[in-house]
């Protein structure tokens, strides 16, 4: 079955309108951080204030993520992301309004703190509604699904590379409170229709289930979080080296459109996988995927200038979402369906929190020996990850016989 034909037919469940809704409201979570950043800067004259709010908003979503995930699991998506997208688009437009003001940077990085507490994770949510749309369609719902998380992954990836090139966009030529004026209207408006969208009835939740749901899969679960750490800091990592090469090679505005090359490789990754055959089980396709992470991570060792740099993580983000899209599948089958939401924001939060690792690490180093030493951090992350996913296949080949020989 050809790829166009694998999209059309998932498609079909929903219809274009809801994939259209569901893309675009993820958005504003890629776009706050860097338009926080950009606007608490500005106001403060300090990149420093400017990092420590993005950094308030993204540890605070990584925090409250899973609990958000398990309150939907408990009483359904539409009453948790209303709140969200209320909460969060208010939180956004306070930040505007005080950066307004005469304040400290300090209350400024506090109520971005409260921006993270609610703008949701709309794809992880995404994911876990595919797995109910999936589910009534007997044999076919195998490999649905796993065109659904082939497609949410690559869709994840655009995000993070549309969502910051809006914001510089605006920020440019507008302003930063524009910028950040267009994410709030963003959750206000797209993350709403997504909670209200008729899909939404098939996660009413499971209440009185996670009291009693077994938890029998946590140490797997906590490996395959620990697996998303790793890619996380394999972003950091490269957003860090790489603007530390852009930096010296005199292009510092070119670090985000470099970064952004190492989606582009993913997305298209991502899209692609759904070729692969299912006796290509997870279990053998997480080691082979974090191999790619670790071999592909190793020109960058070799990089001494943009174009090559390009070039190299280009391909690398060959194996990006492959690797993501592959450790999410894996979770959807190991998790008991009641516990599922607070699973899946716990891989986005290892996610987010990798991030901050990877680029806070790489950046300390960078400082001592160059972006060599930035990219030393991201092979170590991209070995560590396939090391993990050989102590995890045997755990994820038994699960196989849990789930009807399909993993």
């Amino acid at each position: 079955m050809s790829v166009l034909s694998s999209y059309r037919r998932l498609f079909a469940l929903t219809g274009p309108l809801y994939v259209v809704v569901a893309f675009v409201a993820r958005l504003p979570m890629a776009m706050a951080q860097m338009g926080i950043l950009l606007l608490v800067a500005e106001v403060s004259g300090s990149y420093g204030g400017g990092g420590a709010a993005a950094g308030a908003f993204a540890v605070v979503n990584a925090v409250a993520s899973p609990l958000a995930g398990a309150l939907t699991d408990r009483i359904g998506q539409r009453p948790v992301l209303l709140v969200q997208s209320v909460g969060g688009a208010l939180a956004l437009l306070a930040l505007v309004v005080l950066s307004g003001q005469d304040v400290r940077w300090q209350l400024l990085a506090v109520v971005s703190g409260v921006a993270g507490l609610f703008v949701p994770q709309v794809g992880t949510l995404a994911r876990v509604r595919w797995r109910e749309l999936t589910k009534a369609k007997g044999g076919q719902g195998f490999k649905l699904l796993s065109t659904a998380f082939s497609y949410e992954g690559a869709a994840d990836e655009a995000s993070f590379v549309l969502g910051p090139a809006i914001v510089g966009t605006t920020a440019a030529l507008v302003s930063p409170t524009g910028a950040l004026l267009l994410a709030a209207g963003g959750v206000a408006v797209f993350a709403t229709w997504f909670a209200l969208h008729p899909t939404v009835a098939l996660v009413r939740g499971h209440r009185g289930a996670g009291d009693t749901a077994p938890a029998r899969f946590g140490p797997l679960l906590l490996g395959l979080g620990l697996g998303q750490l790793l890619v996380g800091t394999i972003f950091g990592s490269v957003q860090a080296g790489t603007t530390a090469l852009a930096t010296v090679s005199g292009e510092p505005g070119l670090a985000g459109l470099l970064h952004a090359v190492l989606g582009i490789g993913s997305v298209v990754a991502g899209l692609a996988i759904v070729v692969l055959p299912e006796r290509f089980r997870l279990a053998d396709r997480l080691p082979v995927f974090a191999a790619g992470l670790a071999v592909l991570s190793l020109p960058l060792l070799a990089v001494h200038s943009l174009g090559a740099l390009a070039g190299v993580l280009l391909v690398l983000g060959l194996a990006v979402a492959p690797y993501m899209i592959t450790i999410f599948s894996a979770c959807e089958r190991v998790v008991d369906p009641a516990r599922l939401g607070a699973a899946m924001m716990v891989l986005a939060a290892a996610t987010s929190l990798g991030y901050a690792l990877g680029s806070s690490t790489a950046g300390r180093v960078a400082d001592v020996g160059g972006y060599p030493y930035a990219y030393r951090v991201t092979i170590a992350a991209g070995v560590a990850a396939l090391v993990l996913s050989l102590v995890l296949r045997p755990a994820l080949h038994r699960e196989r016989r849990r789930i009807g020989g399909k993993s």
